[in-house]
C-alpha cells in the first residue's frame, strides 16, 4: 500500500488454453496485487459452464487449493481491484458475471468511464437493473442490449458507446477476449506459456508463470482467442494515444515492460537522474520514500555521485486494518508502516526522494520522522515527477483537485508547509524527454490537458464525483 493517497487502479489477468487456468490466473493476480488490494476474483469456463469465486481480501488470502479446485476449466480471468469508481463492497468486485441472450459471459475491467453515469441513467430508463455501483457493468449491459448480429459486433458496438479507459477481458464458454481502448490508456500484455495465450496487466505476471512475452496489446486492438487460434482486428479509433505517464512514475512495478517494452525500473532511475541534473543540492546522503521511490533515489545518487542508502525502512507485512493505540503516539499512521534509521541519518543533510507530492500531508509527517527521530540536520525533498494538479478520471483514484496541494500552492508554499529545507520536482519538459514518444502519453495530472473528453459540461462534475 502507498503511505500518501494516490492508489492503484485494477489489474487484470486470463489465460485460454491451459489444463491449470484458474492456478495460473491466482498467480497472475498475485503478481498484480500491487494494483488492487481490495478484493478479487476468478472465473474460468470448462467449455460448458463459466464458474465464479471472488471475496474482498489480497489474493493469496481469498484463493486456497480448495477453492482453485471449484474453478475447473483451461481458460480462465482474473481481476484485482481497487475501487476508483463505486464502492468498496463484494457486489463490486470482479469479473463480473451475467447472462443473457447469447449465454454467459464475464468480464474483468482496469479503467475508468467517463461517461458511465449518462449510459446508466439510458439503460436504467430502458429497464435495466444493475447489480453493482462499477461503470464496468454499464459495459455487460450494452452488450446485452445490443439489436446487432453476432456477439463480436455486440462488443464491437458496446465498446463505441463508451468513453474511458478500458484494458477489458471477457470470458465465454469457449473463448476469450482481449480489449484496449483506443488511447492505449491502461497496459496490457500478450504472452504465451505452453501452447496457452495469457493477458495481463504487466509483464512481472507472465515472468512468475514462466510465459513469453509475444508484444503489448494494441490501441484499439481486439483480440479473439479460441479453438481456431488468435484473431486481431482493430474496430476502436481515437485521435490520439494517450497512455498514462504515471504508470512508470508509480504505479507499475519496476520490473515490467510497458507501452512497447519500456522497462520500468530504468524509467525511474532516468527521472531521478534528470531531477540531480535540474535540482542538485549539497548534502550527504541520498534516501528514498519506498518503494517506489527507490529507483529514482538510484538515478539520483549516481547522477549527483553522492551516496544512496535505506535511510527509511518499510514495513511490508501490515494488512489493509490495524488497531491503532488508544494513548496517541506521534505520527502513529506513516511510523507504522516507515522507520527512519538514526545511524545513517544522525547529523547528515538528507536528500529524500519520492515519486510525488498530494496532499502533502505524509510528506510533512516523513520530514519531521527524518529529523526528529532520524537525527537528520538537514532535510532536501526532492519529487521525481511534475506537481500533480489535476485528479484522474481514467482508472486512478486520486484526490479531488481542491486537496491536490500543487493546484493551489506555489513549490515555497508546499515546502514551508512539509518543513523541508528545500523542495523541488522534477520538471515537465525533463520528464517528456526521458520518455520515449512523450507526445503519446496523457500528462493531465501535470498540466490539465485531458486527452478523452467529457460528456456535456462535466468536468466540474466529475471531480466532484471522484469523491
Amino acid at each position: 500500500m502507498k503511505f500518501h493517497e494516490i492508489h492503484e487502479e485494477c489489474g487484470v489477468f486470463g489465460v485460454y488454453g491451459h489444463s491449470e487456468a484458474s492456478n495460473l490466473a491466482y498467480l497472475g493476480l498475485y503478481a498484480l496485487q500491487h494494483r488492487g488490494q481490495e478484493g478479487a476474483g476468478i472465473c474460468s469456463s470448462d467449455g460448458r459452464h463459466l464458474h465464479l469465486d471472488k471475496s474482498m481480501g489480497l489474493v493469496a488470502d481469498i484463493f486456497s487449493e480448495k477453492r482453485l479446485k471449484k474453478l475447473p476449466g483451461h481458460i480462465a480471468i482474473g481481476h484485482n481491484r481497487y475501487s476508483t469508481a463505486g464502492s468498496s463492497v463484494l457486489k463490486n468486485v470482479q469479473p463480473i458475471l451475467a447472462n443473457f441472450a447469447l449465454g454467459p459471459l464475464a468480464i474483468a475491467h482496469n479503467g475508468n468511464l467517463v461517461n458511465a453515469g449518462e449510459i446508466r441513467e439510458e439503460l436504467e430508463k430502458e429497464g435495466a437493473i444493475f447489480q453493482s455501483t462499477s461503470d464496468s457493468e454499464v459495459i455487460v449491459h450494452l452488450i446485452a442490449h445490443s439489436k446487432t448480429g453476432d456477439f463480436y459486433e455486440r462488443v464491437i458496438e458496446a465498446l463505441r458507446q463508451v468513453s474511458g479507459a478500458f484494458s477489458l477481458l471477457i470470458l465465454r464458454e469457449k473463448e476469450l477476449i482481449a480489449v484496449r481502448d483506443p488511447y492505449g490508456v491502461r497496459p496490457l500484455s500478450l504472452g504465451q506459456v505452453d501452447g496457452a495465450y495469457v493477458i495481463a496487466s504487466e509483464t512481472c505476471a507472465l515472468d512468475l508463470i514462466g510465459a513469453t512475452y509475444i508484444r503489448d496489446v494494441e490501441p484499439g486492438e481486439l483480440l479473439i482467442i479460441n479453438e481456431n487460434g488468435l484473431k486481431s482486428m482493430k474496430p476502436l479509433i481515437a485521435p490520439r494515444q494517450a497512455s498514462c505517464i504515471f504508470e512508470f512514475i508509480y504505479f507499475s512495478r519496476p520490473d515490467s515492460y510497458i507501452f512497447g517494452e519500456k522497462n520500468v525500473n530504468e524509467m525511474r532511475k532516468k527521472f531521478g537522474a534528470q531531477l540531480a541534473k535540474e535540482s542538485g543540492v549539497e548534502a550527504d546522503l541520498v534516501i528514498a520514500v519506498p518503494d517506489s521511490g527507490v529507483p529514482a533515489a538510484i538515478g539520483f545518487a549516481e547522477e549527483s555521485k553522492l551516496p544512496f542508502d535505506f535511510g527509511l525502512i518499510r514495513n511490508h507485512y501490515i494488512g489493509r486494518t490495524f488497531i491503532e493505540p488508544k494513548q496517541n503516539i506521534r505520527h502513529f499512521g506513516v511510523k507504522i508502516k516507515l522507520n527512519p534509521v538514526r545511524q545513517l541519518l544522525e547529523g547528515k543533510r538528507v536528500l529524500v526522494i519520492d515519486d510525488s507530492i498530494v496532499r502533502g500531508t505524509t510528506s510533512k509527517k516523513i520530514v519531521k520522522m527524518l529529523r526528529e527521530g532520524g537525527g537528520a540536520k538537514e532535510v532536501h525533498m526532492r519529487i521525481s515527477s511534475p506537481p500533480t494538479i489535476g485528479p484522474c478520471f481514467y482508472g486512478i483514484d486520486t484526490p479531488t483537485r481542491q486537496e491536490l496541494i500543487a493546484s493551489s500552492h506555489s513549490v515555497e508554499e508546499i515546502r514551508k508547509f512539509i518543513t523541508a529545507d528545500t523542495v523541488a520536482y522534477l520538471s515537465l519538459e525533463g520528464l517528456k524527454n526521458i520518455v520515449p514518444e512523450s507526445h503519446n502519453f496523457c500528462t493531465a495530472c501535470f498540466d490539465d490537458n485531458y486527452p478523452i473528453s467529457f460528456p456535456g459540461e462535466r468536468l466540474a462534475q466529475m471531480e466532484l464525483f471522484l469523491k
